[in-house]
This record gives C-alpha cells, sequence and structure tokens, in this order.
C-alpha cells in the first residue's frame, strides 16, 4: 500500500484538514493521563506548520451517543497540544457549523485550529454498509462530511488507531474531497511500513505471540498468520479453549465452548502449514479473579472450582525461549491478568523476552491495546522496535484485512 505521505505535496498557503487519534485517556477532573497520541501526532503536525500550511485538526475522544457531553470535550487535548507546539492552538466549540468556519477562514499559515470531537455528531459514526441501504443515513453522512471537507484544500489522515473503521471523517471525508490532495501523515507511513513490510517479507523464525481473552476475536489473525510465521505462541485465556479443544481439563477457566471444533480446524491449519502452535503447559490458577487472591501453579489440567489467571513458570520459559530464538516477533494481547499481582509474570517474562531479542537484533512489533499497556508499565518501550498505536487496527490489518480510508487516498 504505496500511499502519497504528506511530504508528497504543497501545503503552503493551504488550508489543511488532518484526522488524528487524540483518544486520550482522561481521570475524573479531566486530566489527560497519557499524552502519548498526542505526541506522536507531532512530526506530521509539525511539518504541516513549518511548510506553512493553516492547519485544521479533528479527532474523537471517547464514546460520546452522538450529542455534546463536557466528559468527552478535546479541549484539555487543545491545551496539552499548545504547551507541547510551544504555540496557542485556536479550539472551535463544534466541530461544524458557524464557529468552526469561521475559525478555519481565520485561520493563517503556520497557525493551527483543533475541531471539537467528531462524535458529538451520529452521522460520524453511521456505518457505510447502512448509509448504502438508507437513502436518509446516507444523506446525513454525505452532509456532515461535506461541511467538515468545505473548510480546507488538502486532506491528511494519520489516525491509525481508526483507521479500520469508515467513520465519516475517515471515509466519507476524502471521497467528498476527491479531486483535492488526500495523504497519509507520518505516523500512518510508519505503522504501514512496519506491518506490511513484516508481514511481506519476514526474516525468519517469525513468531508471533497472541494472548487475551477469546479465541472468536483472534480467528481471523490466526487463519491468516498459519501460512506466514514459523511459530504462534498462545497464552491467555484463549488459551484454554484451545487446550479443552485438545481433551484437557480447564476447571472454572474463561473457555468459549461453541468455539472449541474451531480451535481444533486453526490447529490442524497450523500443523498442515508447517506453523507450530506452543500452548501453556501449566498454569497459575486461583478459585477468584482477585489481587493477591491464594492461588497455585498446576500443569495442563485445572480441576473445577479453579480457573486460570496466567502461564505458569514452566510456560514462561517454554514461551520466552521461543520468542529470544526469532527474527521477527509480532506480538497481540497479555498472558494473563496483567493488570494484578501475582498474574502478571507471565505477560512480563513475555515482554522482557521481546525486549532480550530485540537487543540481539530482532525485529518486534506490539500491537497496540494491553500488549502496549504492558510494555510501557515495564518501561520498555525503547527496547521494542515498534509499538502500533491502534490495537483494533493492527490486529485487523493482521487478519489481512483492507483498510477501505486508506484504500481510497492518493497512490504514491
Amino acid at each position: 500500500m504505496a500511499k502519497k505521505t504528506v511530504a508528497d505535496v504543497n501545503v503552503k498557503g493551504k488550508k489543511v484538514l488532518m484526522r488524528c487519534d487524540f483518544n486520550v485517556p482522561l481521570d475524573e477532573n479531566r486530566n489527560i493521563t497519557s499524552d502519548d497520541r498526542i505526541v506522536k501526532a507531532l512530526p506530521t503536525i509539525k511539518h504541516i506548520l513549518k511548510k506553512g500550511g493553516a492547519l485544521i485538526l479533528m479527532s474523537h475522544l471517547g464514546r460520546p451517543k452522538g450529542v455534546p457531553e463536557d466528559a468527552f470535550s478535546l479541549r484539555p487535548v487543545a491545551e496539552r497540544l499548545s504547551e507541547l507546539l510551544g504555540q496557542e492552538v485556536v479550539f472551535a466549540a463544534d466541530c461544524v457549523g458557524p464557529d468552526a468556519k469561521a475559525k478555519a477562514k481565520a485561520l493563517k499559515p503556520g497557525q493551527c485550529l483543533l475541531l471539537e470531537n467528531v462524535r458529538f455528531y451520529k452521522e460520524e459514526t453511521i456505518k457505510d454498509k447502512a448509509a448504502k441501504e438508507d437513502a436518509q443515513l446516507r444523506q446525513a453522512k454525505d452532509n456532515f462530511a461535506k461541511e467538515l471537507a468545505s473548510m480546507a484544500d488538502v486532506y491528511v489522515d494519520d489516525a491509525f488507531g481508526t483507521a479500520h473503521r469508515d467513520n465519516a471523517s475517515m471515509y466519507t471525508v476524502p471521497m467528498v474531497m476527491a479531486g483535492k490532495p488526500r495523504v497519509i501523515g507520518f505516523l500512518i507511513e510508519k505503522e504501514l511500513k512496519f506491518l506490511g513490510d513484516t508481514l511481506k517479507n519476514p526474516e525468519r523464525p517469525f513468531v508471533a505471540i497472541l494472548g487475551g481473552a477469546k479465541v472468536s476475536d483472534k480467528i481471523g489473525v490466526i487463519e491468516n498468520l498459519t501460512s506466514k510465521v514459523n511459530a504462534i505462541v498462545i497464552g491467555g485465556a484463549m488459551a484454554y479453549t484451545f487446550l479443552k479443544s485438545q481433551g484437557k481439563q480447564v476447571g472454572n477457566s474463561l473457555c468459549e465452548d461453541d468455539f472449541l471444533d474451531k480451535a481444533t480446524q486453526l490447529l490442524e491449519q497450523a500443523k498442515e502449514a508447517g506453523c507450530e502452535v506452543v500452548l501453556p503447559v501449566d498454569s497459575v490458577v486461583a478459585q477468584e479473579v482477585k489481587a493477591g487472591a491464594a492461588n497455585k501453579v498446576v500443569g495442563e489440567n485445572i480441576d473445577a472450582g479453579w480457573l486460570g489467571l496466567d502461564i505458569g513458570p514452566k510456560s514462561r520459559t517454554l514461551f520466552a525461549k521461543k520468542v529470544k530464538g526469532a527474527k521477527t516477533i509480532v506480538w497481540n494481547g497479555p498472558m494473563g491478568v496483567f493488570e494484578m499481582e501475582p498474574f502478571d509474570a507471565g505477560t512480563k517474562a513475555v515482554a522482557l523476552a521481546v525486549a532480550e531479542a530485540t537487543d540481539k537484533g530482532a525485529k518486534s512489533i506490539i500491537g497496540g491495546g494491553d500488549s502496549a499497556s504492558a510494555v510501557a508499565k515495564l518501561g520498555l518501550e525503547d527496547r521494542i522496535s515498534h509499538i502500533s498505536t491502534g490495537g483494533g487496527a493492527s490486529l485487523e490489518f493482521l487478519e489481512g484485512k483492507k483498510f477501505v480510508c486508506l484504500e481510497i487516498l492518493d497512490e504514491k
């Protein structure tokens, strides 16, 4: 997917509409608890301002119900962005309408405007399939997109976290702006390079580590990766569905009984493709999901009344050995309930193994979400080749899905 980037277009004197992912975490006082997503958008923002573009930023934050809600206002983002840029970021109290249009029109080259949360309008999240089937919804989505598009001469998409969605600001706006430059920012360029190049031409051995709660969330990823990787290491609660499908007892562990046959099929598919699947050989179990709960280590079978909350010490050693021998590593999903002790040891062991492999020259990619949180919590970010900004987006990329909102942007 060789797309034109913001470096390929002349933005001098132009109004540039840029979709960012400023969906940052806020505390109860609406203070930003992590500005990572704002910081990662800075290279593209600074490039446009330096090259003389008048920059209009748009984003969503949280899940408002299609109406304005103070709890989801982007005002704190405007304040933080002003600090990071060392210049005022003008804030529009709406993303469309008279105030937004007046502020966009008054914007001078080198100045920056942030529009209010695009999800304060239900039109933003109308799915394109629904819009195609309902003329009224299509009209509403188109009208909203046209209002946003009318403010700008150039469209830039740098929101990888929502790149798998067909939201109006991601998909309909660039469609409406056909004939004008429509490009990606440096953040998406980096994501496509790391994820795309890794899947196309990996250095081997290529190992994928998959964790998290549900097999159903990762079926597409496993199906797509079995023909691409040398080994898939499976931890987290999803491992218990695979173990039960192989006749093991999983006690009260989270297990998707509806997917037992599918799990067996996936193991067969991997075997036929020559892809090794590594499952836990022991577990840390407890009788309740609670920090500091009484726990013990058991082998492959778990008694009734107990539930697996992390991989055990033998599995940690087994997984780490497999990871340390890899030249390319993709990781998505924790190995256990990593938010609470003592069920975080498996995720820690895998994170350290990935970091050590990277230190020795392996290319490592963390697929956002909980895995990224775990790596950040351990202070290992600098020892990972690439940490994706989009958990859901990176997962769909690994499934081999196409992103319609990127496909419609200008080719190199």
